[in-house]
């Protein structure tokens, strides 16, 4: 799932169609003004593109060829590309790209950051009607190596190195030889991929590697594009391109289960990101500040595709997220929206309250994006006062749906825009049903799972029929319904309320619990920058509630309120009494917002969470460590079935792709496990 933030200017001549304007019930009928049951249509206008994408782009470029396109400012002055520089350059790399073999419907892996060569190898592979893989670039060489088997991969496009957050570059030589032992053979062979016909290297290492030069069986990115001329070559595919073709191949997050690979069309993300960018109110004029990464969806289609859709410019910072970078490219660029994670967010605000970076030359910031999870109030209003983001919004998606389904308006009151994610995207469709019985749509206001139709649903899981058919449905009437495994609640005007994932639920005692719920209660607390909360298995009710805690920089943390166990979070602080949590105090936080059943039994202080590519937290991770760290503290079994625990670890170290296991966090839980345990 994908929770996204952010604002555009009012003025879209569609801005006030809604779903609860006029909207036809799943009878047939249509009612005027507010919607009798969680059941809500789109708007019908605009009316959708009927273009494949590079046809949609040729016009763009037409219309807007002299603005720029992609500013890439960690790469200098060869990341800046107006329309008709990326227009030549993504031709000229594809008619490199078919020299070396790439054909249509080729799977076609890029294990790339925030850059430049992205941007172009994008369209280049659109134009032949390729299929583009995003790889998350951390991978480890088995996630590479399963991604590519599992998609029958023909072709890779990977950089020397890989540029992670908060860390030293990680150079992927032994990566690529796990792949293919023997690179500096003429043949490639990859024995463990055998489809692999092609690896490309881009060399991003700033000559800190060499060794990759005497590799005879990959092809340097450079050589794509040796021959300058092809660049005004007209690109024609192998056969022409239909709207309705897969175009891209996005793995899904993993916060829930393993990742998917999810099958995208034109149609599907072309109109997406074009109904985003409509929402929002983008335009020519507008510089989109962009840190998420490209090989999410979030990167891709509500950054890169709904800017170009809208002849905006797309600004990356860096190839990975530093917060020192994005804010002062939205100084230097004057950008007009930027794009986030909730901790992102955080890490740049936190610049901004330490004084490291000035206030000033932010004012031209007017709307942005925020996604991976709900947006705490007290978090949007930091957003509006010191960023000057002044009218964030939330939409909801998933990569399935392309990904984004709702979406507020620009002029929605703020309460609307905190405790809801908007209303239906243009030609969407969505109902609200129970968890029990599929084909009961629910009265408004009641909870159950929410459910999505329209253009933007996938075409399906690749290679996994039976997953794929868990979640589409057709009915009776031929429509086809995407089971989001998302629990929601419909209100009368069509606005959707997340309430959390249905997996996510805690029932402790038959009762059951909202971990959203208590989450925003903890948000609340001055002194809490994060916080997840999941269940763990408990001998009396079931399952308890147990509370992931990330406290903001310079707070002191406590095991009680006798300060026994006190950790210095940053020395450079000094601390007072009133500079510091307990868990106690966290419980008894939680007890005066709320009833006693939601108060954590346990509380886990952490420093980070384990994540997926798009900042997600992966709860089934957590639960997991947290059962692990109970059994070590007590040296028993915790009350659980065994293979739920062998579950959780499988998924864990799955060589699927995904976020492997953090051994630091693990450790930071063990530690805390024996006081928790004496806390009721």
């Amino acid at each position: 799932m994908v929770r996204v933030s952010g604002l555009g200017r009012p003025g879209n001549v569609f801005g006030r169609c809604f779903a609860g304007t006029i909207t036809k019930q799943a009878s047939g009928q249509q009612t005027r003004g507010l919607l009798t049951r969680s059941y809500a249509e789109g708007p019908t206008r605009p009316p959708l593109l009927a273009q494949t994408i590079p046809e949609h782009f040729s016009s763009v470029v037409r219309e807007h060829g002299d603005r720029w396109a992609v500013i890439a400012r960690s790469q200098g002055p060869a990341g800046r590309l107006t329309y008709k520089q990326l227009d030549h350059l993504s031709n000229g790399l594809a008619h490199g790209l078919r020299e070396r073999g790439v054909r249509k419907g080729d799977r076609v892996a890029v294990s790339l950051g925030n850059t430049w060569e992205f941007a172009a190898l994008t369209y280049a592979l659109f134009k032949l009607g390729a299929i583009l893989v995003p790889l998350n670039p951390a991978f480890n060489a088995a996630q590479v190596i399963s991604a590519l088997a599992h998609l029958e991969a023909a072709h890779l496009i990977i950089g020397l190195e890989t540029n992670l957050a908060y860390k030293p570059p990680r150079q992927n030589i032994s990566l690529l030889t796990a792949i293919v032992p023997d690179l500096a053979s003429s043949n490639l062979e990859a024995p463990s991929v055998p489809s692999l016909k092609n690896v490309i290297l881009v060399d991003n290492s700033s000559g800190r590697l060499e060794e990759w030069k005497d590799f005879s069986a990959a092809t340097s990115f450079e050589e794509l594009l040796l021959d300058r001329t092809s660049k005004d070559k007209e690109v024609v595919p192998d056969t022409p391109l239909d709207k309705d073709e897969i175009v891209n191949i996005q793995f899904t997050s993993g916060t829930t289960s393993s990742p998917k690979a999810a099958s995208l069309t034109h149609h599907g993300i072309l109109n997406n990101g074009n109904s985003i960018g409509s929402r929002m109110g983008l335009t020519p004029a507008d510089i989109v500040c962009s840190p998420p990464p490209l090989f999410h969806c979030f990167g891709s289609i509500l950054g890169y595709m709904a800017t170009a859709t809208h002849g905006s410019a797309i600004l990356w910072p860096s190839e990975a997220f530093n917060p020192t970078l994005v804010l002062e490219s939205i100084q230097a660029e004057k950008a007009t929206a930027l794009y986030g994670v909730a901790t992102m967010f955080v890490a740049e605000l936190e610049l901004l309250s330490s004084g490291a970076i000035p206030r000033a030359g932010f004012e031209h910031l007017r709307t942005g994006i925020a996604a991976g999870s709900s947006v705490p109030s007290n978090l949007m209003n930091k957003l509006h006062e010191e960023l000057n983001l002044k009218g964030l919004t939330i939409c909801y998606g998933m990569t399935e749906t392309s990904p984004v389904s709702f979406m507020t308006f620009p002029d929605d009151p703020l309460r609307k825009r905190i405790d809801s994610v908007g209303r239906l995207l243009p030609h969407v469709t969505a109902k609200i049903v129970s968890v029990t019985d599929r084909s009961q749509i629910l009265p408004l206001g009641e909870k159950g799972e929410l459910v999505i139709s329209g253009y933007n649903v996938m075409k399906g899981y690749w290679g996994d029929r039976t997953c794929t058919d868990e979640v589409m449905v057709t009915d009776e009437d031929g429509k086809t319904w995407m089971y989001t495994g998302d629990e929601g609640e419909m209100d009368a005007e069509g606005y959707v309320k997340i309430t959390g994932r249905i997996k996510d639920l805690i029932i402790r005692g038959g009762e059951n619990i909202h971990p959203l719920e208590v989450e925003n209660a903890l948000f609340r607390h001055k002194y809490i920058s994060e916080a997840s909360v999941v269940g763990l298995p408990d001998e009396k009710y079931g399952e308890v509630v147990a509370a992931f805690i990330v406290v903001h920089n310079g707070v002191q943390k406590g095991l009680d309120h006798a300060g026994v166990g006190l950790e210095e979070v940053d020395a450079m602080h000094r601390f007072t009494p009133q500079n510091r949590l307990t868990k106690n105090e966290v419980k008894e936080w939680v007890r005066s917002h709320l009833s006693n059943h939601l108060v954590p039994k346990y509380v886990f202080w952490i420093s980070s969470y384990p994540k997926t590519a798009s900042g997600k937290i992966q709860k089934f991770r957590l639960r997991e460590m947290g059962i692990q760290c109970l059994q070590a503290a007590t040296r028993s079994p915790v009350p659980v079935v065994q293979a739920e625990i062998e579950a959780a670890r499988d998924l864990v170290d799955s060589p699927v792709p995904g976020i492997q296991a953090e051994p630091e966090a693990a450790k930071e839980l063990e530690v805390e496990t024996r006081s928790n345990l004496g806390d009721k």
